[in-house]
């Protein structure tokens, strides 16, 4: 009954987000008329919900579902909830790709995505690269950290070099930005899409002989070293497929498996991860909501809203969820030391065999 509830809940919470996304702007489209629009054969009013905001809140949902879906992979595969993708060097690649291509005036076909693909899928393989013989998921995510560095002092460099009159573009574009998206903006992504969500569900049964530990799982018959390579190359197709048309948008890995485990915490895995998908399509799509109306008729970069939305929401959930597990470890501590309660004689006969 509980979960028909809630159930019931996120379908229409997701309803009445869908009608407020696409009914808000210039001109607006009242809910009831909805309907009424997406079936009409012409009109101003059809044209924009059809043509933009349809689209842009598409791209809204898959890019959150990506996102999401890639920080549960590397939070458990790595046994760290501060593990994120803007860790594993992909979207610093990505970014660094764009930046590269405007400051050398290339001649890129389909500019920016091809270079972001490119740029995201680059950063990952130096990563998976580097990680290699690494030792524990500690050193995996300083690695990770290590060249997501280095990529962004590439990134840094190329934007020092940019002129006045694109600078503007640029950054919006690093920051992440849903601006100007069109059925041709999506269309592209959707291949890579579908291949990287079903490499995401075919890895979910690795998470979990990860989750305990290099030691448990080598004794159950995984290759660690192996199986943390594969999550972490679904982590990058996932992003990679997102970060080229939506651009790096931020910390959305990090928010939505850190709500998923407060509200579901013992969910299966495949509807842990459709949880961490929805949760991260939610947030993008209410942080481009906000973006769109807040200094309106200006636009903000999406990903400004998402970074510090997910860092203070974020942060709070992992300092309200460490004493919850304190104390539900606290009886397994008391148990343990029980045979320390009785008494030793240190007198007697038996005293030799006592100490």
């Amino acid at each position: 009954m509980r979960r028909a509830l809630l159930l019931l809940a996120v379908a229409a919470g997701a309803v009445l987000l869908t009608a407020l996304v696409l009914g808000t702007g210039t001109p607006a489209v009242a809910p009831h008329r909805l309907p009424a629009v997406l079936g009409a054969s012409g009109g101003v009013e059809h044209v924009v919900v059809t043509e933009l905001r349809v689209p842009r809140l598409l791209l809204g949902v898959l890019t959150g579902a990506a996102l999401g879906l890639a920080g549960l992979l590397l939070q458990d595969g790595l046994r760290n909830p501060l593990a994120v993708p803007e860790l594993l060097g992909v979207s610093s690649g990505a970014a660094a790709a764009v930046a590269v291509t405007v400051v050398t005036g290339a001649a890129v076909p389909f500019a920016p995505l091809l270079p972001a693909v490119v740029g995201a899928v680059t950063g990952g393989a130096l990563t998976l690269l580097a990680v290699r013989g690494a030792v524990g998921p500690a050193a995996v995510l300083l690695i990770g950290a290590g060249v997501g560095a280095a990529l962004q002092a590439l990134l840094l460099a190329a934007v020092a070099m940019t002129g006045s009159s694109e600078q503007g573009v640029l950054v919006r574009y690093l920051l992440g930005s849903l601006t100007g998206t069109t059925w041709a903006t999506v269309t592209p992504v959707l291949p890579a899409l579908a291949v990287a969500f079903v490499a995401g569900v075919a890895v979910l049964p690795l998470l979990g002989p990860l989750r305990l530990g290099d030691d448990a799982a080598s004794a159950l018959g995984l290759r660690t070293g192996a199986a943390r390579a594969a999550v972490l190359g679904v982590a990058c197709l996932l992003v990679a497929a997102v970060v080229g048309p939506a651009g790096p948008v931020a910390w959305v890995g990090f928010l939505a498996p850190q709500l998923v485990r407060v509200l579901l915490p013992a969910a299966r895995p495949l509807p842990r991860a459709a949880a961490c998908a929805g949760a991260g399509a939610a947030v993008v799509v209410v942080a481009d909501l906000l973006a769109r109306t807040v200094l309106y008729p200006v636009e903000l970069p999406v990903g400004g809203f998402t970074a510090g939305v997910a860092i203070v929401a974020g942060g709070l959930l992992l300092v309200w969820r460490r004493p919850r597990a304190a104390r539900a470890a606290g009886p397994a501590r008391a148990a343990g030391p029980a045979r320390a309660a009785v008494p030793v004689r240190t007198d007697g006969p038996a005293a030799a065999v006592d100490r």
